[in-house]
């Protein structure tokens, strides 16, 4: 499999920045038996291994910006070009001692999505996407999943927690979806719900809010692997809706017309 010199500098930070993390979760596993918890020690691996890639990016394209959870926006002088980054997708997993999290690298190109990187150390699982390029998990090339009837689909979901989304609105998306599929799957960190739907483990996925650095690798892996992506108004504006939909193309219209449903009269 052939990767540009770009993708190579982004699976090289997501490495370098997750041999980080995979250090510090072995600490977080141990830090679980402690009263105090491990809250402090994660925030603390957020932050270096945003670090760690902020700086190799940078290095490698200085005049690139640079967009990460952690740290403030900065603008490049090229102006064309923006890196959206999540150092650490999964955080509460990671808090917990779950083996489910990621790092998550995008290249942004003139507003386009044109390169993805998703890495979890917890499984050395890596997907790589570049545009026209294919997506890839490690060497194995992707494709979604070919099933045509949402009765056939396994579909993700993200929860909306304490103090954030419409809750009220979800559970009724929720029963919606649940009620016309074979299963629905909350696995707690979008970046690999999106890279699992590129990779046929999910037949479809759907979440808001979240923000740009949890779904633009994620987008691109699914476009390259054959699929689709929309807002969840049928839209192409997820960045400004903070909402995304994926799937292949009967599967995500299923769940479009689905999560789009009135809620009912009481």
């Amino acid at each position: 499999m052939a990767r540009s010199a770009l993708l190579n500098v982004m699976v090289q930070s997501a490495l370098k920045a997750g041999r980080s993390l995979a250090r510090d979760f072995g600490e977080v596993q141990n830090l679980q038996v402690s009263l105090k918890g491990p809250g402090d020690f994660v925030s603390q691996a957020d932050l270096k291994a945003e670090s760690i890639i902020k700086a190799e990016l940078m290095r490698a394209r200085p005049t690139y910006g640079f967009m990460g959870e952690e740290s403030e926006e900065q603008t490049g002088s090229d102006g064309a070009h923006r890196w959206i980054v999540d150092p650490l997708d999964g955080t509460t997993n990671f808090l917990h001692g779950i083996p489910h999290f990621a790092v998550s690298i995008a290249l942004e190109r003139n507003g386009d999505i044109v390169a993805g990187v998703i890495y979890n150390p917890a499984t050395d699982e890596l997907y790589t996407a570049e545009r026209g390029g294919g997506a890839f998990l490690n060497d194995r090339r992707l494709r979604v999943a070919g099933r045509k009837a949402l009765s056939d689909a396994v579909v993700g979901t993200g929860v909306p927690h304490l103090g954030r989304g419409h809750h009220g609105k979800f559970l009724v998306e929720l029963r919606h979806v649940m009620a016309e599929c074979a299963g629905i799957r909350r696995m707690g960190a979008a970046a690999l719900d999106l890279a699992y739907v590129a990779a046929g483990r999910l037949d479809g996925f759907w979440e808001k809010p979240l923000e740009p650095w949890d779904m633009a690798a994620g987008l691109i892996l699914i476009r390259e692997a054959g699929g689709f992506v929309s807002d969840m108004t049928g839209g192409t504006d997820m960045f400004g809706t903070k909402s995304v939909a994926a799937g292949n193309e009967y599967i995500l219209k299923g769940v479009l017309d689905l999560v789009q449903r009135p809620v009912p009269a009481t």
